[in-house]
């Protein structure tokens, strides 16, 4: 039976593809032509998941120039052969029969295969040979009971490698998942929807491996029968999705199980509202999102709503999908040729998720730091190169999803007539910080040394810094003065000439002598009883130490007393017992510690206060713990006695800095076991005191003290801060938190890097309300912030016990809380028979932020049938128009208020009786109804957009109608002024006949009606010799028919005056013949055309035939209230009608001429064709001069 191997060794050197690879051999294989084929794997070891007995082979082919010897290492160590395993020609591993026992005969285990040649060795990745296993359930499906049409849910959980398939039975029989309604997700759970009678039963899950296979437990489902109706309610996530973390191109489905009536729509979406990849995305069941081949920008947070259809009622869940990449290379080491005391410096840069951990490998070993060879994350820096440095080296990055090698080789020249090393070093201890160096001239080509260089590190530890100092040729000893006490330190030297530089002289190691301590302990103080106080402390760094610490000196006294007492402890203690105290008192204590050379330094006094003898309740000391996270944070962290009875209210945090005012009390919860103190000064120490607390008294109290670190090098050498975290960006996710997100500053370090977020709200008074929060991520989700504040957040980063500055300040305000209340005041007035207007107010609350309002309305039969009617109001709408209505229903109606954070609640429902149309006018009236009681109200109602529109469109209308009768009135009137010059060649006739029927009153009145119509025609006939009213009362124009009414010129727009007034004046200039009517025993006036006018008189004599002047009745015109301009052409029209009738039945009378003046001179008489201005009035009608009365021999008036 052939192992189960995945065949994903990888063909080619990273980064390389097939095609060029073949190049390369091809190329290499050519005589005389150089390239870089020493050493380079083919095909490399694959992770395996086998059975027990299974034959498993782990690929290892390596290409370069014979002859290569390929080794295998198990977890590091060297690999035996023997029967069952064996390494073949082609230098792959066999494993005839893979061993699953525990112990050294297992073969799990990680494999690499090392190949060597005579350029140097390469290793391979890492392969994980794992067996196949499966574990016990670690979830059972559970027993469920549910409503006929409701939803129903099964989960069981196992771990297996590789990962199980899951499958369900039900009644013991594999359960077809083909059906819509049910749905089975891979890591195990089982999703039934409207759930039926049939599907009550007994159901299990079944696990399966290659060689394992497990069932569960057996869960009931038992269907309760459906009333007949269901009520209304909200959507319900029953089961949201979970954060998750998958690897790069696995499949991952994200759960989301909703119930609510009616059925609720499920939906999906990303909480930074990036689209989500249609292609490798689709929906499992009735909502499950799937994702297949999951790459690195499906991560995110991922958010499922519930809605309820045609509502805004929904219900939201997240989760976090976290994808891991295995590392791949960004930038590759390159081959490096030096010559011999030079320098190389090789770069390889990685990335993946997990970031990767990068180390350097030298012929397949792992290099360390010793000084000469540094290592700073990316690059791996050789100084002082010697023929021992060719070789090839390896960069491996590595995480939780794999690891991958990159390769280079250091070709190190040698040259001739170099100096030999110098000689003879050795070394002497002068102090605690000093050593002396001496040596001895090279012994070849010492006469060409031109300079010394001195190295020396520490020999103890990994990663040790090295430091070099140059000397001239005119010394050979040197006092390195700046080291540390009570250490070990490794020296050599090299010598210079102007061709290069000599071989390292050989090591010597010396040591420096002790030195008291340079700083005490740090002590913690408690009490466990009113009497007592515990003292303990932590050792002292190394670097502070300076020596073997031999005893502490532990003083202690009363605040209120001098006298000290002293005690001393030996050397390895770290705690001691304070017996028989006073209780209620405060008692100060120090400490000191000592070497061999003496006492070091005592620290201050710290101050504990021992409980009351009767503090029976009183919750017992925390165990306080302090840690320096950098130069300015201090983390504390405690822990509570669990088997303390007291109740805890929460803890009171007190801090202080040696010397100055203390700090608090800074209350923190009960769930609180960490703080963080921020913003402190480097090289400073600090006294922190903590204590528990509840409703009677507080607790005992814990104190100790710590020394926040310097924010310089080792070696007190001043070193420019870390630049602060850049493009900083903020997005409020909910009403309580803010999401930042930042970028590292462009710098190289192999330190860890930790940031501290500052958040407070803008123009905070209060320092001790700034959040100070600690992450290692480039992100963090700041919680527990105010609703609707604007905040102000910065950002510093940590490294190597330095702090940057914090980064420019960014402001970002969180979003409103979702309204907690209705609106309120909620009326719904009926405004006509089909339409209702309904009106509300804002939620209460100051800080309600509203955007949109909900109404829903229906009738009674709509509401028992679930059916709402919709409308939406943006938030600064509180009315709307429900129209449509039905006569003879009653409405329902109710509102609530959204923003973008959330809906509110609905407002109580609302009732609207429409009455039908058949109901008596009485109750006609506009109804108003509101939440409170229905009340019957009369009254104006303000007019909504549609009304005013109809208004505005009919006033429009009206004015074009006017617009046009004008238009035709003026064109009638040019029509009956074209008919004068036929008027005036038959004047004659008609004065002649007008003379035969004056005998005869219906003659008389007939020609008088024809006079009437012709008014406009007989103007111009009658203008040399026109009959007016002498009194000087009036401006009536009388002809032999009798007086003639003038119209109201007032009423005639200016710009029609002009034009008429010139078309009447040509015919008058064509006139020589005066012409009237004349009736007998009528006196009339004759005024001549050539008479003076009077002084004063206007340039404008009134129209004959015009319209009297009726200001009064034009003024009390109910038309011209109500219509305007409209309103005076219409009364204009009922002018004339009345001036036919004053014609028609009042007939002219002797009286009405008597005691008139008659104009003197007809020449200077005003024309009569000039019509009178509209400011003119019969009141204003000038006097005419007297006109002379003269006969014929008839007597009859000439």
């Amino acid at each position: 039976m052939a192992p189960p191997v995945r065949p994903l060794a990888r063909p080619r050197p990273p980064g390389m593809p097939p095609r060029a690879l073949l190049l390369l051999l091809l190329f290499c294989s050519v005589p005389g032509v150089w390239c870089f084929s020493e050493l380079f794997f083919i095909k490399e070891p694959q992770d395996v998941t086998v059975t027990r007995k299974d034959p498993v082979f782990l690929d290892c082919h390596a290409h370069g120039e014979v002859p290569i010897k390929v080794t295998w290492l198990k977890n590091g160590a060297k690999v035996s052969e023997n029967k069952r395993i064996q390494v073949l020609s082609n230098g792959s591993l066999y494993i005839s029969e893979v061993e699953g026992r525990r112990g050294e005969q297992s073969d799990e285990g990680v494999y690499q295969c090392l190949a060597v040649n005579k350029y140097g060795a390469i290793l391979s990745q890492k392969a994980h040979l794992t067996l196949s296993t499966i574990s016990a359930f670690e979830v059972q499906p559970v027993s469920t009971e549910v409503h006929e049409g409701g939803v129903a849910r099964f989960t069981c959980k196992i771990s297996s490698n590789p990962p199980a398939a899951i499958t369900w039975e039900f009644n013991r029989t594999t359960l077809p998942i083909t059906m819509d309604r049910i749905t089975a997700l891979p890591m195990g759970v089982l999703q039934i929807y409207e759930v039926g009678l049939m599907d009550a039963g007994n159901y299990r899950c079944v696990a399966a491996t290659v060689g394992h296979r497990r069932k569960s437990m057996e869960a009931s489902l038992s269907v309760i029968p459906a009333k007949e109706s269901e009520s209304f309610y909200t959507p319900t996530i029953v089961a949201g999705p979970q954060n998750v973390t998958v690897s790069l191109h696995q499949t991952v489905v994200l759960e989301c199980m909703a119930t609510g009536n009616p059925k609720p729509i499920i939906s999906w979406s990303r909480l930074d509202h990036k689209s989500i990849d249609v292609f490798n995305t689709r929906v499992l069941g009735n909502g499950n999102l799937m994702i297949s081949d999951v790459k690195l920008q499906h991560a995110g947070v991922y958010v499922c709503r519930a809605t309820t259809p045609g509502t805004r009622n929904f219900t939201v869940a997240m989760a976090t999908l976290t994808v891991l990449a295995p590392p791949s290379f960004v930038e590759w080491p390159e081959s490096l040729t030096r010559p011999r005391a030079g320098t190389a410096r090789f770069v390889c840069q990685a990335e993946g998720i997990p970031s990767p951990k990068m180390s350097w490998l030298k012929n397949g070993r792992k290099i360390h730091s010793n000084g000469r060879i540094k290592m700073y994350n990316s690059k791996l820096v050789i100084n002082q190169i010697i023929p021992e440095d060719d070789a090839i080296y390896q960069c491996m990055a590595e995480n939780s999803q794999g690891s991958i090698l990159s390769r280079a080789r250091l070709t190190v020249v040698m040259s001739e007539d170099r100096p030999s090393a110098p000689c003879n070093v050795h070394a002497e201890t002068m102090s605690s910080s000093a050593i002396l160096l001496a040596w001895e001239r090279p012994l070849y080509n010492s006469d060409k040394v031109i300079a010394y260089s001195v190295h020396y590190m520490k020999a103890e530890g990994l990663n040790n810094e090295e430091y070099q100092v140059v000397l001239g040729n005119d010394t050979t000893h040197y006092i390195i003065d700046d080291l540390e006490p009570a250490s070990n330190y490794t020296f050599y030297i090299v010598a210079y000439m102007p061709m290069g530089a000599s071989q390292m002289s050989d090591h010597v190691i010396q040591n420096t002598l002790e030195d008291v301590p340079l700083r005490p302990p740090e002590i913690s103080l408690t009490s466990r009883s009113p009497t007592d106080i515990l003292i303990s402390w932590l050792p002292i760094p190394a670097k502070y130490r300076r020596g073997q610490v031999l005893l502490y000196r532990l003083s202690f006294r009363l605040s209120t007393e001098n006298t000290i007492q002293v005690l001393e402890l030996p050397g390895t203690a770290h705690e001691h017992l304070l017996e028989g105290l006073k209780p209620d008192s405060v008692y100060l204590v120090r400490i000191a510690a000592a070497t061999r050379v003496g006492l070091g330094e005592s620290s201050v006094w710290t101050s504990h206060k021992t409980p009351r003898a009767a503090s029976v309740k009183a919750p017992k000391s925390p165990e306080l713990h302090l840690e320096p996270l950098n130069c300015t944070t201090i983390s504390v962290k405690w822990q509570q006695d669990a088997e303390d009875p007291a109740a805890i209210q929460g803890y009171k945090l007190f801090y202080k800095e040696e010397g100055q005012q203390e700090h608090g009390p800074i209350f923190l919860d009960t769930n609180d076991l960490l703080h963080t103190l921020s913003g402190l000064d480097p090289r400073r120490k600090y006294h922190v005191r903590l204590l528990a607390y509840n409703n009677v008294e507080d607790g005992y109290q814990a104190d100790q003290t710590v020394s926040t670190p310097g924010c310089v090098s080792v070696r007190d050498r001043m070193v420019p801060p870390p630049p602060p975290p850049h493009h900083l960006y903020a997005k409020a996710n909910t009403s309580s938190s803010i999401f930042l997100h930042w970028r590292r500053p462009a710098f190289t370090t192999a330190q860890v890097i930790n940031y501290t977020v500052r958040c407070n709200p803008v123009g905070l008074q209060n320092a001790s309300l700034v959040l100070y929060l600690q992450t290692s991520e480039t992100h963090m989700l700041v919680q527990g912030l105010e609703p609707n504040t604007k905040y102000e957040c910065a950002v510093r980063l940590h490294v190597d016990q330095l702090s940057s500055p914090w980064s420019p300040v960014l402001h970002h305000s969180t979003l409103p809380e979702a309204p907690k209340g209705p609106p309120v005041g909620v009326k719904v007035t009926l405004i006509e028979d089909d339409t209702a207007l309904v009106s509300w107010k804002p939620p209460a609350g100051p800080e309600t932020v509203v955007t949109r309002y909900t109404i829903l309305y229906a009738s009674r039969k709509a509401w028992i049938a679930g059916e709402w009617q919709v409308l939406h109001r943006e938030g600064a709408i509180t009315m709307a128009l429900l129209e449509n209505l039905v006569a003879g229903n009653v409405y329902i109606v109710k509102i609530s208020a959204s923003n973008e954070v959330g809906e509110g609640p609905f407002s109580n429902s609302v009732e609207l009786a429409v009455l039908p149309k058949e109901t008596s006018e009485s109750n006609q009236r506009p109804k108003r109804l509101d939440s409170a009681d229905t009340k019957v109200y009369s009254g104006y109602y303000h007019l909504d957009q549609k009304s005013m529109t109809g208004i505005a469109v009919g006033v429009g209308i009206a004015l074009t109608c006017i617009l046009i009768c004008v238009l035709i009135l003026i064109y009638r009137s040019k029509a009956r002024r074209s008919a004068t010059s036929k008027t005036v060649q038959n004047g004659t006739q008609q004065l002649s006949r007008a003379s035969a029927s004056l005998a005869s009153g219906n003659e008389a009145g007939k020609n008088l009606e024809r006079a009437v119509e012709n008014e406009e025609s007989l103007l111009p006939v009658i203008m040399p010799n026109t009959f007016i009213d002498a009194k000087g009362g009036t401006d009536l124009i009388i002809n032999s028919y009798g007086p003639i009414i003038k119209k109201n010129t007032k009423k005639k727009w200016l710009f029609f005056q002009g034009s008429k007034k010139m078309k009447i004046e040509q015919p008058q200039r064509r006139l020589t013949q005066a012409t009237c009517f004349y009736q007998p025993g009528t006196t009339v006036l004759v005024s001549d055309r050539g008479a003076p006018g009077s002084p004063g008189q206007t340039t404008s004599f009134p129209r004959p035939f015009g319209v009297a002047a009726d200001t009064e009745h034009s003024a009390n015109s109910e038309g011209s209230h109500e219509t305007g301009d409209s309103g005076r052409f219409s009364h204009e029209s009922n002018d004339e009608i009345h001036l036919s009738s004053v014609i028609s039945t009042t007939p002219p009378t002797s009286h009405s001429l008597e005691g008139s003046d008659s104009c003197g001179d007809p020449g200077k008489c005003e024309d009569p064709a000039v019509p009178l201005g509209a400011e003119q009035t019969s009141s204003a009608v000038p006097r005419l001069p007297s006109a002379s009365l003269r006969f014929d021999s008839n007597e009859f008036p000439i």
